[in-house]
């Protein structure tokens, strides 16, 4: 038997994708934007909204954060129209929880009331850096269904966490630059949370759906090449 698709939801990067075929899954991602680095031809340039109402055997999801994050939700009173955006940032956030497969991951940031409000429930738990291997701050929540947790599986010492926070890049991801490329650095998948990832729910998967394949496969067929999202500002 050969397993379903699954489909990451969101990501150019390719950390949790690529993973996710080391170890034998036949996975795609897929973005507004072309993958970070062009050979990749396991990438699909279309609107998530659309692929995750496809079956799928597993759908990990990173949605845009900017209107939802509560670091932010006090742009909520100081900035016109920002009501409406998360309004629509939590529907698509909903979208990716409600796709289209028995196991689903949807991760963001920290929300703000108004947020969850909509989405009606918290996260399943959340995820540190430094709890995975990389002496960084930058707490990933996820909204999960029919996976289990992932706890620890690296955690860095006493001494790494000083050094970090002694030279400043323990909070990198907040002290980053403002520039174009800002909002990507931010959202960064730090290596060991794509390895955890790819290792517990690759291989959970792997367990309860079927065997690896040998090589991803082509689902690019009748697929729009791009769609537009009403999200007016990038992740």
């Amino acid at each position: 038997m050969s397993t379903p698709p699954v489909l990451v939801a969101c990501e150019t990067s390719g950390q949790i994708t690529q993973r996710l075929v080391e170890i034998g899954i036949n996975a795609v991602s897929c973005d507004i934007l072309p993958a970070d680095d062009p050979s990749r031809s396991n990438h699909i340039v279309c609107d998530a909204r659309q692929l995750v109402r496809e079956p799928w055997g597993m759908v990990i999801a990173h949605p845009p954060c900017t209107f939802l994050a509560n670091s932010g939700v006090r742009w909520l009173y100081e900035k016109e129209g920002r009501w409406d955006d998360m309004k629509e940032g939590a529907k698509f956030f909903l979208d990716m929880l409600n796709a289209n497969s028995p196991l689903v991951a949807v991760e963001n940031p920290i929300m703000h009331k108004h947020a969850l409000e909509i989405i009606g429930c918290k996260h399943s738990f959340s995820m540190q850096p430094y709890e995975h291997g990389d002496p960084r701050t930058k707490r990933t929540c996820w909204w999960t269904k029919g996976l289990p947790k992932i706890s620890p599986t690296n955690p860095c010492t006493k001494e790494e966490l000083d050094k970090a926070r002694a030279s400043k890049e323990f909070q990198e991801v907040w002290r980053a630059t403002p520039s174009p490329d800002r909002w990507k650095i931010r959202s960064r998948t730090y290596d060991g949370i794509a390895d955890a990832v790819a290792s517990v729910w690759g291989n959970f998967f792997l367990s309860n759906l079927g065997t690896p394949e040998s090589q991803v496969g082509e689902r690019k067929e009748n697929l729009p090449e791009q769609l537009e999202l009403p999200l007016s500002e990038p992740l």
